[in-house]
């Protein structure tokens, strides 16, 4: 499985979605879909997306008990995604409850991956908002050990710590990278942060970029220009 860019397709609504990706002449880039615009459009801009010919990431962040979750990632498998996640701090249990729901009659299902630490989370936050007082690295390593353990493919980590994951868990085990910025962008509300030629060298499989790309003036361009920093010179 080759490394990739997904584009964040954080917008409100299907029509701006859908109008942003026809800027893309004859592309098909990975997109990744989240609550803002699948709580406003429904499974369809799912179902939009896929006959259009995009791979889509479904990045709802699942985090409930595990029979819930279960019964809600088996709705999830019927939509021909083909990533989604939930949130690691749910246990092991809920993580291997979320597999078995996800996974259809036939053995076959989406990519599922589990959410260490938000980028945005900092350590001083992690500390005195939720009382975590390991080190970043270290819990990020710890929850991604038991996402392998609950049967996942990977894990959503800032890519600073794509190499600690990679020795706990192995190579094979994906890292999927938000918190990508270009060197001369804000970095906006992510506190661990790096560009997509760093996270080529930090060894990240995927990087999922937002605004570098969404709010450029060209934004096909911006899209190449992650694929070359990040892809092309592999």
């Amino acid at each position: 499985m080759g490394k990739d860019v997904i584009i964040a397709c954080d917008f409100e609504s299907a029509e701006k979605t859908l109008a942003f990706l026809d800027r893309f002449d004859g592309k098909k880039p990975y997109v990744k879909i989240g609550m803002e615009l699948y709580y406003a459009e429904g499974p369809s801009i799912v179902k939009q997306l896929k006959e259009r010919g995009h791979r889509v990431f479904l990045d709802l962040k699942l985090h409930d008990i595990p029979n819930t979750v279960k019964k809600a990632m088996a709705v999830l498998s019927t939509l021909k995604i083909d990533m989604c996640n939930l949130h690691a701090a749910g246990t092991k249990e809920m993580m291997e409850a979320a597999r078995k729901g996800l996974t259809r009659a036939d053995g076959t299902r989406p990519l599922l991956i589990a959410v260490t630490q938000l980028t945005s989370t900092t350590q001083e936050r992690m500390e005195t908002d939720i009382l975590i007082e390991k080190p970043m690295e270290a819990v990020v390593s710890q929850y991604a050990a038991n996402a392998k353990e609950a049967g996942l493919d990977g894990v959503v980590c800032s890519p600073l710590e794509s190499p600690a994951v990679h020795h706990a868990c192995g190579n094979g085990f994906l890292t999927v990278t938000p918190g990508v910025r270009f060197a001369d962008d804000e970095k906006g509300d992510q506190a661990r942060v790096t560009t997509p030629a760093r996270a080529k060298a930090l060894g990240s499989d995927y990087i999922v970029v937002g605004r570098s790309i969404t709010g450029a003036q060209d934004p096909e361009a911006a899209y190449e220009r992650c694929l070359k920093e990040f892809v092309d010179s592999i």
